[in-house]
């Protein structure tokens, strides 16, 4: 059950209760999110959190400006991704639609964006057309991206630790996890145990020919199943995909924000509703 005062939607047999928050900043701590969650969860419960506010949380920010692109990043952005994946890979793998629209309006920033990722991730990561090694564009201001949480799996348990219920801690990211037959994989550098990792632009391609399921756990608390973890996974996005602020693409971020993708500010991201974790509860 839950308090009527107390927001929140069903999903089949699962309640999801927000927890909503302003824009959780560079170095700042994660109480906004524990404090809440320590009031309202219950044994049996799950706490999901996106993967950004982990790293904004731990700084892991990059400022894309200071990265001059290199030959190798100007022809992965234009000949690879923008012209090749944009109007004969993307169409012929039947990817989405926004991301091969996407891919043919690729702006001049993007080949700083490849070089960031050549640095940091190497080739496999850099040759995916999007959404590389889980680098996020769309929740940081200016030209700062942020990259993947640090050790994910150790946030989940401190946090679980200082909620102080027996709890499962997950975070997510909203790439996918693909499965052939009885085997999951992700192009993201890091998953849960059960889920092969770091396969860059070849799991990508892969991917595209077998079952998409949906986002990727990136570290737990417990030690829970594959299928259960993407269960809970998707079921956190389903709710995040309803929300008029979600901003899934650089792209979507003048639509919410109401500004340039290049001036957005800490004070803009801070002026709308934003829900880093959602609390998950069997029914």
């Amino acid at each position: 059950m839950v308090n009527e005062n107390i927001k929140f939607v069903t999903n089949g047999d699962y309640i999801v209760i927000p927890i909503e928050t302003g824009y959780i900043k560079p170095n700042e701590n994660l109480d906004v999110i524990i404090e809440p969650a320590r009031e309202i969860m219950e044994d049996g419960d799950y706490l999901v959190i996106a993967e950004t506010p982990i790293s904004v949380s731990q700084n892991r920010l990059v400022d894309e400006s200071k990265y001059t692109p290199s030959l190798k990043a100007k022809v992965i952005t234009t000949v690879w991704c923008k012209y090749m994946w944009g109007y004969l890979l993307g169409p012929l793998l039947k990817i989405k639609k926004r991301t091969i629209k996407n891919l043919r309006r690729l702006p001049e920033e993007t080949k700083a964006h490849k070089e960031v990722v050549l640095q940091l991730y190497g080739l496999k990561h850099a040759l995916k057309p999007a959404s590389e090694a889980g680098i996020d564009l769309s929740n940081a201001p200016g030209s700062y991206v942020s990259l993947l949480p640090d050790n994910p799996e150790k946030v989940a348990i401190d946090i679980k630790k200082k909620i102080g219920k027996n709890i499962c801690v997950m975070i997510i990211d909203t790439d996918a996890t693909y499965r052939k037959k009885d085997k999951y994989f992700t192009g993201l550098p890091i998953a849960i145990d059960g889920i092969e990792a770091d396969k860059g632009v070849f799991g990508y391609v892969k991917g595209q020919l077998y079952e998409n399921m949906g986002s990727t756990p990136l570290g737990c608390s417990e030690k829970i199943s594959v299928e259960e973890a993407l269960k809970i996974a998707n079921i956190a996005e389903d709710y995040q995909k309803s929300l008029s602020t979600e901003m899934k693409t650089i792209h979507s971020v003048k639509k919410v924000l109401n500004t340039d993708e290049k001036e957005v500010t800490i004070e803009a991201l801070d002026s709308i509703t934003h829900t880093p974790a959602v609390i998950i509860r069997k029914n």
